[in-house]
């Protein structure tokens, strides 16, 4: 990839003061001071001040396209297998394509390509626990900048892996993001570094509503964009994009019901503090959305819904099996959306939906293919009693031969019974092909057995 750096002016707009909005600080540099906001020693991060939050324009979009073209992969808009299936043409935006797996990569290239030389030179950092350290990392070393990131201690060891093979100075710090985020405030202030917030530093921002620029070119007569949500950088950027060269496009944003600080964020008119607990959509567990993108985004979102976490499993299942895609949780949230039939406004529109990441941990993608099995209604857990007598468990499970259901497990239980001496009790996880057909079973075996105890999908 080439290194030459375009010099091509980029139009900022200007705020009250005079001083440009998208360097609110001559040279983008930090100038921290302390606060105490969160209990914690924290510096204040310039670019991101609740204060006087920057709402970017399309002009910065603009500018963020022509400085990029050349270090993004434009990825690829394709209509889904599963349109019919849904009974809308689904489009799936596949920002998972990107080379480091994310959409993230759009708004690191053009942070790092508008700093200024001399802070070229000393480089930047950041607090990520994945995807936003991965596009720094990677694009820091195609443009020959420094970066540091800092990760959290339960950063996925693969992409703390990655990182470093980017070239990319790796400091595991902090019991979370936030204790990550303090840290790397404290030593680019000491060391002189850039601080770049991943989801609300206004060229991040601009940089990923290049994304709604692909869209309109590739799909011109799309209806509704369905993003995930998280700290609000992709969907400020996109809606506005999208807004600016199609106004009747329904924006829709989609949150996990474990973190829904986008939704919170609207109700109270301003970014709050939100409960967080642990989600299939890790990259959208951000507590707080932005500043700068709620102030853009908020008044272009037409719609936020909220979704459920096996349907989120569900559509990576999906997405596997019909798609042939590995999409991670956050990825796949605005396919879940409609799965969970929480969109049917959108019944024959053309829809397309953002893929944005695809960085899921290997060993947790078998769990996560079963979750979403048994949500489907394909993995089944049962209890059963049946006769301790011989030929007992024999009969049951040629019952399920002949329905043709597979047995994942089966465990039999003797001393807790209250039942007669004779009887078993048999637990079972079962595959089924559909729905449909684990209901078929279920009244097969509660027609020939009188204690049937059919074990909900979740607890």
């Amino acid at each position: 990839m080439s290194k030459r750096r375009s010099e091509a002016a980029v139009a900022t707009p200007r705020n009250k003061k005079g001083k440009d909005e998208l360097n609110p600080i001559p040279g983008n540099g930090i100038n921290p001071s302390m606060c105490n906001g969160t209990g914690k020693e924290e510096i204040k991060d310039p670019s991101c001040d609740p204060e006087n939050p920057v709402k970017i324009t399309f002009q910065d979009v603009s500018a963020a396209a022509y400085k990029i073209k050349d270090g993004i992969h434009r990825s690829p808009c394709i209509k889904s297998r599963m349109s019919a299936m849904l009974d809308m043409d689904i489009y799936f935006k596949k920002e998972f394509l990107q080379f480091t797996g994310s959409f993230k990569e759009r708004g690191a290239r053009y942070a790092l390509s508008q700093l200024p030389n001399d802070q070229k030179k000393i480089g930047v950092i950041a607090a990520s626990a994945g995807n936003h350290a991965l596009a720094l990392s990677y694009h820091g070393q195609c443009l020959d900048i420094p970066v540091t990131v800092v990760m959290p201690l339960i950063a996925p060891m693969m992409k703390v892996q990655a990182c470093r093979s980017y070239g990319a100075n790796v400091i595991i710090q902090g019991n979370d993001i936030s204790e990550s985020k303090v840290y790397a405030q404290k030593m680019g202030k000491e060391k002189g570094y850039i601080y770049i917030n991943g989801y609300d530093h206004p060229h991040i921002l601009a940089g990923q509503g290049t994304m709604g620029l692909e869209i309109i070119e590739q799909v011109p007569d799309v209806d509704a964009v369905v993003i995930p949500v998280g700290g609000g950088g992709l969907i400020a950027g996109a809606a506005l994009a999208l807004k600016n060269l199609k106004p009747s496009v329904q924006i829709i944003g989609v949150e996990s019901e474990r973190c829904a600080s986008f939704s919170e964020a609207l109700k109270a008119g301003k970014p709050v503090r939100t409960d967080v607990s642990s989600t299939i959509a890790d990259g959208l567990a951000v507590p707080t959305v932005g500043v700068n993108a709620f102030v853009t985004a908020k008044d272009l979102v037409d719609k936020m819904v909220i979704v459920k976490e096996e349907y989120i499993a569900l559509a990576i299942l999906r997405l596997v099996e019909l798609e042939k895609a590995i999409v991670e949780g956050a990825g796949a949230t605005g396919l879940a959306a409609i799965l969970e039939g929480m969109l049917p406004e959108l019944t024959g529109k053309k829809v397309v939906v953002a893929l944005c990441g695809g960085n899921i941990d290997t060993t947790a993608l078998g769990r996560v293919i079963e979750r979403g099995l048994a949500a489907d209604g394909r993995l089944i857990r049962f209890v059963i009693t049946v006769s301790d007598r011989p030929g007992g468990i024999a009969e049951l499970t040629k019952l399920l031969a002949d329905m043709g259901v597979s047995i994942k497990d089966i465990f039999h239980e003797r001393a807790w019974l209250k039942s007669d001496i004779f009887s078993v009790q048999v637990k079972c996880v079962v595959e089924a092909r559909d729905k449909a057909h684990s209901e078929e079973l279920e009244a097969a075996l509660r027609k020939r057995y009188n204690q049937v105890a059919w074990l909900p999908k979740y607890f």
